[in-house]
């Protein structure tokens, strides 16, 4: 009701995103309404699902993904994160794609939990190799358990972006020109959202998963921090270290492509091409 409300106030005061605004309340009704209104569908996200909340839910679920401790503590750990994350990029995804011969919504369901499952595998494979054929050396433990993990988190967070959001680039997504006038459906506008949004998660995660393991090998290793070398002192360390990289790298990841992306117009469709003459066209990229 609170968010309805908003909605209301922002159409009666007449203001867009490129005016200024002066009032406090007008503030924050675009703040309640930019965090919990898709803007494609204009549908409300479910509060675990919107924006502010990604932080709180997904930063346990990393610090349970990255303790690499037995394969199935990994896969269900994995398998859980995967989840959330890729029940947050469907619904936060391009909402304009478009299917007639099936439904798209359960296409995507069915799509990401295929993705998901395979994901959480990928992710405890390096874990089972190595308990399978008894690897324990100091090598192996530092490669499965050090440096593979970062690298395979971060792909597969990416690739399961790519699966659950398909449908933009199979069917394509609308683009809009200034004014925010559809002008067409564009694949490669979709394709384009797609990239860029699994990139900006890869990023996010594999530098979550990375930065915090070399950090704590090196604390382990460092002679004057003995008091460190205790298992609570370094999972306090751990967690630490894995809170403030995803915190600080979450503006980053979003930051580094324009939720409102732009493609130049001798990029798109022939179709697209001669039904305007706008140089640059605009579309939602999603999150």
């Amino acid at each position: 009701d609170e968010i309805r409300r908003t909605r209301l106030l922002l159409q009666n005061s007449g203001k867009t995103l490129s005016e200024p605004i002066q009032n406090d309340q007008t503030k924050q009704a675009f703040l309640l309404s930019l965090s919990s209104v898709h803007p494609d569908t204009d549908k409300i996200i479910p509060v675990l699902f919107r924006p502010p909340a990604f932080l709180p839910i997904s930063l346990p679920l990393v610090v349970a993904s990255s303790l690499q401790l037995r394969a199935k503590q990994t896969f269900f750990s994995q398998f859980v994160f995967h989840t959330y994350t890729t029940g947050f990029t469907l619904l936060n995804g391009n909402g304009t794609a478009k299917a007639e011969e099936y439904s798209l919504q359960q296409k995507q369901i069915f799509c990401g939990l295929g993705a998901i499952t395979y994901a959480a595998c990928i992710g405890a494979l390096p874990l089972v190799f190595m308990n399978q054929y008894t690897l324990k050396s100091s090598l192996t433990q530092l490669v499965v358990k050090k440096l593979l993990p970062a690298p395979l988190f971060g792909l597969m967070s990416a690739f399961t972006v790519v699966v659950v959001r398909s449908p933009e680039f199979e069917n394509g997504i609308e683009v809009m020109d200034r004014n925010g006038k559809v002008v067409g459906v564009s694949q490669k506008a979709g394709e384009k959202a797609v990239k860029e949004t699994a990139l900006s998660r890869a990023v996010l995660f594999g530098t979550t998963f990375f930065l915090p393991g070399v950090l704590t090998y090196f604390v382990e290793r460092a002679k004057f921090a003995k008091f460190a070398k205790t298992p609570h002192a370094l999972a306090s360390v751990r967690l630490l270290m894995t809170t403030s990289v995803l915190a600080g790298m979450l503006p980053v990841s979003l930051s580094m492509f324009p939720q409102c992306g732009e493609i130049k117009r001798a990029d798109l469709e022939p179709e697209i091409l001669s039904s305007t003459e706008e140089t640059e066209l605009f579309y939602n990229r999603g999150i």
